[in-house]
């Protein structure tokens, strides 16, 4: 079988202009024009993207990643033909339906109606095609009494609903999806995350692009990270999102598994996260394994009472734990404190396999100092305890039992 897209060596170059000389009056700068004085502009050559090749087999999901600026987003660009590569080339064997800005595609001229035939028009689609979905795609995204009312009225989050419903529904081959989701509420994420399943499911193609971790283990298999314009790892989707977390949390504390805070914040409480699976420090653990999280601080003032606060959540966001040591009989210290650390830990994980992100909350007695959200992430990984390697059905388990005691007493 043929990928249905192929990238082949794609480079994309911009030039940046820079101004060489200072803020000049109008006046100056009529006398060099008459002078016809030579421009002190410079131009400088960035390169969004450098040599750039993946292949993408009909009905995967690719999740790309990367920091801010890493050429994702021109790279989803290039593939929406938005922009031409300076050099490599695109194949691709399917229709592709992009979702990169709100409205991108749309004319606001025009009604919410009139958008959904111009979109399906773009993309290739016949009038009666468009006809057979139309229903579904008003339904979706929730516009009916809209319909008629150019999209200039309508707000960036109902042009966000009905851009994503034209993309989705029009059954593309291939769909290619930016950050764009960001823009909705929760609700509107959670549907769209299970619209994208279930165009993944029937055999479809899905590049996305987003910075929610979350969302990138949920729907996609296998991932792509992108630093400064080239791919530094492409894998199973919870290698490479592993690998980009150490980079953002973990690049300067030496090994995977310890994360400095505040280095150049001095004034801050919170030091420094560790975390341990059975005594080892690592952010991958496994089912039903001893987990310590172990936070460090550092207080100008005494503290009374130190209490940590955990959230662990799922990769819907949902909470899965939330606990602190106010909720237990503790032995932590009873004189007042300026530094040390405060450890939370669990004898047998109850979290299936996953990626869970961790929010930390630091205070005194019951105030909050100090709070930090989506800190770290722990990958956890499945592990067989039975002969025949089952594990109980997550769909009616939320939580993991490692010990159970059974019985079996014959009344004959």
């Amino acid at each position: 079988m043929k990928p249905i897209l192929e990238i082949q060596s794609v480079s994309k170059k911009f030039k940046i202009h820079h101004e060489g000389m200072p803020y000049l009056s109008l006046r100056n700068r009529l006398s060099e024009l008459v002078q016809f004085q030579a421009s002190r502009k410079s131009k400088e050559e960035f390169w969004a993207l450098n040599d750039i090749s993946f292949s993408v087999m009909p009905g995967e999901s690719i999740g790309i990643i990367g920091k801010n600026g890493a050429g994702k987003s021109t790279l989803l660009k290039i593939l929406s033909k938005i922009t031409p590569p300076t050099s490599g080339k695109i194949i691709g064997r399917g229709r592709i339906a992009s979702l990169l800005e709100v409205g991108t595609g749309f004319h606001p001229e025009l009604t919410g109606r009139e958008n959904v035939y111009l979109n399906g028009s773009i993309l290739g689609m016949r009038k009666r095609e468009i006809d057979s979905k139309f229903d579904e795609i008003v339904d979706f995204a929730g516009t009916e009494k809209f319909l008629d009312t150019p999209l200039k009225h309508y707000s960036s989050g109902m042009q966000l609903r009905l851009a994503f419903a034209v993309a989705a529904f029009l059954e593309p081959e291939i769909l290619v999806i930016d950050e764009v989701l960001a823009v909705g509420d929760a609700e509107f994420q959670k549907k769209c995350l299970g619209k994208m399943e279930d165009v993944s499911n029937s055999g479809r193609t899905i590049l996305f692009v987003s910075h929610a971790m979350s969302a990138i283990e949920s729907l996609c298999k296998r991932s792509i990270l992108l630093t400064g314009g080239k791919i530094s790892l492409m894998g199973s989707s919870s290698d490479v999102i592993e690998h980009y977390m150490n980079l953002v949390y973990d690049g300067s504390s030496g090994h995977v598994g310890s994360i400095l805070l505040h280095q150049d914040k001095p004034a801050n409480l919170l030091r420094k996260i560790e975390i341990f699976c059975d005594g080892k420090i690592s952010t991958t653990a496994y089912m039903g394994c001893r987990l310590e999280i172990r936070v460090h601080f550092k207080s100008k003032n005494l503290l009374d009472s130190p209490v940590l606060g955990v959230i662990i959540k799922d990769s819907q966001n949902v909470p899965m734990l939330g606990i602190n040591n106010k909720h237990y009989v503790s032995n932590l210290a009873s004189q007042p404190i300026r530094e040390g650390y405060i450890s939370m830990t669990i004898p047998h994980l109850t979290l299936f396999e996953g990626i869970y992100h961790v929010d930390i909350h630091f205070g005194n007695a019951f105030k909050d100092i100090e709070v930090l959200r989506d800190c770290f992430q722990i990958t956890i990984e499945p592990m067989k305890f039975t002969p025949s390697g089952e594990m109980p059905d997550k769909r009616i388990n939320r939580l993991f039992i490692k010990d159970v005691v059974w019985m079996l007493n014959n009344t004959n």
